[in-house]
């Protein structure tokens, strides 16, 4: 089954708030859906496509002119399991934090790092989803779904999907040519929960012992304590990534800046934290029109009510442009942005 929208209002469908539009709209509930659509509308066939998840990764700068879809695949089943791991198939329209929460809930290590982060299953390949030291990439088996201009269904290796950071082949090569259905883990029946982020470990050590159940809370309250609610305030988390830069170039900014958050990669680079350059640099809580750093996470940019999606824009690129001439660094829009 499928559903089709003509003329379809996005101000609902994209956590900023933004009011645009798209030419059509199109819901699928089942693998077979996108075939059934076009045997009866070949012309979505010659449509821009956008694949669009929960929306919470995108600033729409205007109306879309083509066809955005949508996926309503729900469910759960177990595709493997012995004594130590689990593999788990999850329909690509369940909600992320649900799935996460079905994990812990039934003892299940790989995802609890990343509780509370807003969208779809579906989306978290294409973006490789990640916070607070972990990334879906790292517990991802296999990727199904339809091959859009031929109508075949198609399965990707963990390999094939061409992890980095926050993106994937279906980011970049795969962008509007296929349509994930369902997303298969790989998750551990017995582990040791990572505290090593932040204030986490303190956090749990408040609410009692270091278990699956505890970080997941822990990640909720420090989450909810520095992001806004996309249901209150408009925005779409971190809108920049952070940075990969030189371990050289790292320490004449801890010169510079001292405290500046500083994780190691492979030999030689290091990423720093963006969200704390932006605040150094005098960012934060600072609004320009109806768009706005937060207040609290200078990471986040926000719709404080009636901003366009150019708004949204134009401050990030002032952003960009301040934090390269102050301390020679580039930063990279994580927030997809749709022209």
């Amino acid at each position: 089954m499928y559903k089709l929208v003509p003329n379809f209002s996005l101000k609902d469908h994209n956590s900023f708030g933004v009011d645009a539009g798209a030419s059509y709209w199109l819901t699928l509930t089942s693998p077979d859906s996108w075939k059934e659509a076009i045997a009866r509308y070949p012309h979505l066939l010659q449509e821009e496509r956008l694949i669009i998840g929960g929306g919470t990764n995108l600033l729409f700068l205007s109306d879309y002119d083509g066809l955005i879809i949508g996926t309503d695949i729900c469910g759960y089943s177990i595709a493997y399991q012995d004594s130590t791991i689990v593999d788990i198939t999850v329909g690509s329209g369940v909600d992320w934090d649900d799935f996460v929460a079905y994990c812990v809930e039934n003892g299940w290590y790989g995802v609890e790092n990343l509780s509370l982060i807003p969208g779809k299953v579906g989306a978290a390949p294409v973006q490789n989803i990640g916070a607070y030291g972990a990334e879906a990439a790292s517990v991802i088996h296999c990727v199904d779904g339809i091959n859009l201009d031929t109508c075949e269904p198609e399965c990707y290796s963990h390999d094939q999907c061409r992890f980095s950071y926050r993106s994937s082949i279906f980011k970049e090569k795969l962008s509007g040519k296929f349509m994930i259905t369902a997303v298969t883990f790989r998750l551990k029946k017995q582990g040791e929960v990572d505290s090593s982020y932040g204030d986490m470990k303190r956090i749990i050590t408040d609410l009692g012992e270091p278990n699956l159940l505890n970080l997941r809370r822990a990640v909720i309250q420090i989450r909810e304590s520095k992001l806004p609610d996309p249901r209150k305030v408009g925005n779409a988390g971190s809108f920049f990534k952070n940075p990969v830069v030189t371990e050289e170039v790292a320490w004449a900014l801890e010169e510079l800046l001292p405290g500046l958050p500083v994780y190691q990669l492979s030999e030689g680079y290091v990423k720093i934290g963006a969200g704390f350059l932006i605040e150094k640099a005098g960012w934060k809580g600072v609004q320009m029109g109806h768009a706005a750093v937060h207040d609290r996470q200078a990471l986040v940019l926000v719709n404080r009510g009636g901003a366009t999606g150019q708004d949204i824009f134009e401050l990030s690129l002032a952003i960009q442009k301040d934090i390269f001439e102050k301390y020679g660094v580039a930063l990279e829009r994580e927030v997809q942005v749709i022209e």
